[in-house]
């Protein structure tokens, strides 16, 4: 079930019961000084309030999407109104107005999205508000030798010229890399995959995205300040037809793992497994490789992989049994084994698929020492998936507990053992693949 803003049921590690705590102390501490004291600068507000408003209804907040940022448009708006020069009465009072702003015209642009049912995370919401106070507090020392911020200050000379641009663009760069740990400490305790793949591929997703998102929010910045917050619509321009390619690349990759999907219940079809096999396999070597660490890309290849492992078998004469083929002893029938991974290789690289999955295809009757990780972790789930299903009609299955233990019994011949104790994990954890 997917978390939204309206259903939030989140995780309850110490890091993010910090995280919402914070988020929603700023929040509350944001309503009720604005409350108190006013918009300070209503036409700004309004203006960059409407901007995260529209970002965020073309914003991408379905499962699988392929941003990391599913509203960039929404997160430039609000990291270019954090580097207004907001006068406040008291010291913090502009951090607060600007995060109770950001806040709401999050809410209220994923309202759309929740009315049919895909509305974003709360981690969503609370990355928000965190990375938007954050960087309007870094910002408030650049902007004490405004003329509406008094005189004098840290830093007051750089409120003019090249310096000031690159002060801001340093601000939202630690900006981003806090938000990135944030990003993957969120997403070890909602998962409980391993910090290091998730933070290095959150790090790994700033070049792209995150730098254009960095970059209009600087410029929306200086020009709210030099020509006014209705020059936003022409600075957004491009980062939103942007965003709407990433949308339409999202519908390009739905349509293309529904391909590959559809080509990998061919050997169910024609009664070399039981039915779900291929799905089944695919999410258990994610959840594997999840385990082993393993990127976001090499999951994908991992994913495609171990959906189309067994086209090959389309070229024996008789189905094989499941079960007995997954406790085949070491070398038996290998000239065998590594015709039908050629061949399905061959099949696979027809598809026009990246060629890495082709080389998972066909080294799957190699000894595990010479394949590739991935290889070897298909190897492992498919075997355990045809030990605890049987074939076909679901005969010759055993139990969970025992299909583990005849693969940890062959593993030094046959499988990886690493890669079967990543099973073990997998299975006594409950690790989710996706």
């Amino acid at each position: 079930m997917s978390e939204s803003v309206l259903r939030t049921r989140l995780p309850a590690p110490p890091e993010v019961r910090v995280a919402v705590g914070t988020a929603g102390a700023v929040t509350a501490a944001g309503f009720c000084w604005t409350l108190w004291h006013g918009l300070a600068q209503p036409e700004a507000a309004l203006a960059f309030g409407l901007l995260i408003v529209l970002g965020e209804v073309a914003g991408d907040h379905r499962a699988g999407a392929p941003a990391r940022i599913p509203a960039p448009l929404a997160t430039a708006g609000a990291l270019g109104y954090a580097l207004l020069c907001i006068p406040a009465d008291a010291a913090g009072g502009a951090v607060l107005e600007i995060a109770a702003v950001s806040f709401t015209a999050t809410v209220v642009g994923t309202v759309p999205h929740v009315a049919r049912g895909r509305g974003p995370t709360a981690e969503h919401l609370v990355r928000r508000v965190l990375g938007t106070a954050f960087a309007a507090a870094c910002c408030r020392p650049l902007c004490a030798g405004a003329p509406d911020e008094g005189d004098g200050g840290p830093v007051a000379g750089l409120t003019a010229g090249p310096g000031y641009v690159l002060a801001l663009l340093g601000v939202l760069a630690l900006t981003a890399l806090c938000d990135a740990v944030l990003a993957a400490c969120l997403a070890r305790a909602r998962t409980g995959w391993p910090y290091g793949p998730l933070l290095r591929d959150e790090l790994r997703a700033l070049p792209g995205v995150g730098s254009a998102m960095c970059a209009t929010g600087v410029v929306i910045a200086l020009a709210a300040q030099v020509a006014g917050p209705w020059a936003l619509p022409v600075l957004s321009l491009p980062l939103l037809l942007t965003q709407v390619s990433l949308r339409r690349y999202a519908a390009v990759r739905r349509t293309y793992r529904q391909t590959i999907a559809s080509l990998a219940r061919a050997t169910e079809m024609a009664g070399y497994h039981s039915p779900g096999h291929a799905h089944r396999v695919a999410s258990l070597s994610r959840a594997i490789g999840r385990v082993r660490g393993l990127s976001e890309r090499e999951l994908d290849v991992l994913e495609q992989a171990a959906l189309m492992h067994d086209l090959g078998k389309l070229s024996l004469a008789d189905p094989a049994p499941p079960a007995a083929e997954a406790s085949l002893p070491a070398g038996a029938g290998l000239a065998d084994r590594r015709r039908i991974a050629l061949l399905g290789g061959a099949v696979v690289r027809q598809t026009g698929v990246a060629a890495e999955v082709a080389v998972v295809v066909e080294r799957q009757a190699e000894p595990y020492r010479d394949q590739p990780v991935a290889a070897r972790i298909v190897r492992v789930a498919a075997a355990y998936d045809a030990l605890v299903t049987g074939n076909a009609k679901g005969e010759g299955a055993v139990a969970p507990l025992a299909a583990l233990e005849q693969l940890r019994l062959v593993a030094r011949a046959e499988y990886d053992p690493a890669v079967v104790d990543a099973l073990r994990e997998v299975l006594a954890s409950g690790v989710r693949a996706n």
